[in-house]
């Protein structure tokens, strides 16, 4: 593979193409020196991309299993490719890390909602940050966009979403209304407002971004604190129970009682209070590791 790889682009003439987004640079400690990577935004304008996309996104079928390849004469899709870029005997050449492609569907009226469709960074260069640079670079590429109005992501790996809460936490850390203060008062339409209108971010995923950074902000060994979190989180995912409870009320005016007593019994109370536990433990756990790394940011 890392053969294929290096005959894709490792010639003397190849240049990225499309339009440069951002440079950034890794330490390899094997090297002993700071390794440049560059990420590109392309479409199929650009002269010989078409034929380099075709050979890039098989790896798509190696690596992701639900994968498949897109409609390239849509030109709705955007294109986002990471670079390597060394110098080998006076030459400047550059090796593919990574790429990415996002669709951009209409909103009623004048709005696009940009979706990330496909997303993969090259096992040589898996766990050096690089989706993070390029998830964080896609983002920067449409906040500055009037004309969009959130971006998502489609049908979006475990990993995947640990990597957005990463990438949204770090972008939203800074905002007035997430400060300490405001954090400790709960979820408001403010954060909502400003996460959607400064950096394109939903409601869904900017509750999310709240309730990793309230967690950074409570001291988790102070009694009311504590519980005062605990709660907040799990009205959120009590929500699914409460639905449960909603078709239970509707089921006691509808069925026959023993249709209602199988139904009851395919109900415990007790479970769902240990699955709501285990539900909030896990979430405490995912959050903790975006605010180590974080930290190390």
């Amino acid at each position: 593979m890392d053969d294929f790889v290096s005959l894709l682009e490792k010639e003397v003439n190849f240049k990225p193409f499309g339009t440069l987004l951002h440079t950034y640079s890794v330490h390899n400690v094997e090297a002993g020196e700071d390794i440049t990577y560059q990420i590109y935004k392309a479409d199929m304008t650009c002269p010989g991309f078409r034929d380099y996309h075709e050979r890039l996104q098989t790896f798509l079928m190696w690596f992701i299993e639900t994968a498949s390849f897109i409609d390239v004469d849509d030109e709705r899709w955007n294109y986002f490719l990471v670079f390597e870029k060394y110098n080998k005997d006076g030459a400047t050449l550059f090796a593919t890390v990574g790429y990415m492609t996002v669709y951009n569907y209409y909103v009623y009226p004048d709005k696009t909602r940009p979706r990330v469709s496909q997303m993969l960074i090259l096992p040589p260069f898996q766990g050096e940050g690089h989706g993070a640079q390029l998830l964080e670079t896609v983002h920067r590429y449409y906040m500055s966009s009037p004309t969009v109005l959130d971006i998502t992501a489609e049908d979006p790996s475990e990993n995947y979403v640990k990597l957005r809460d990463f990438v949204l936490v770090k972008l939203c850390q800074n905002l007035p209304c997430f400060s300490p203060e405001k954090l400790m008062q709960g979820f408001s339409q403010e954060m909502v407002t400003e996460a959607q209108q400064k950096l394109k971010i939903n409601k869904q995923h900017t509750r999310r971004v709240y309730e990793i950074l309230r967690l950074r902000a409570t001291d988790m060994g102070d009694t009311e604190q504590s519980r005062s979190y605990r709660l907040d989180v799990k009205r959120r995912l009590i929500g699914p129970y409460k639905k449960k409870q909603r078709e239970l009320a509707k089921m006691r005016r509808c069925l026959r009682p023993e249709e209602l007593t199988n139904q009851l019994n395919q109900i415990d109370l007790n479970m769902q209070h240990e699955q709501l536990e285990e539900s909030f433990q896990q979430l405490v756990s995912d959050y903790r590791r975006v605010l180590e790394r974080l930290a190390q940011a």
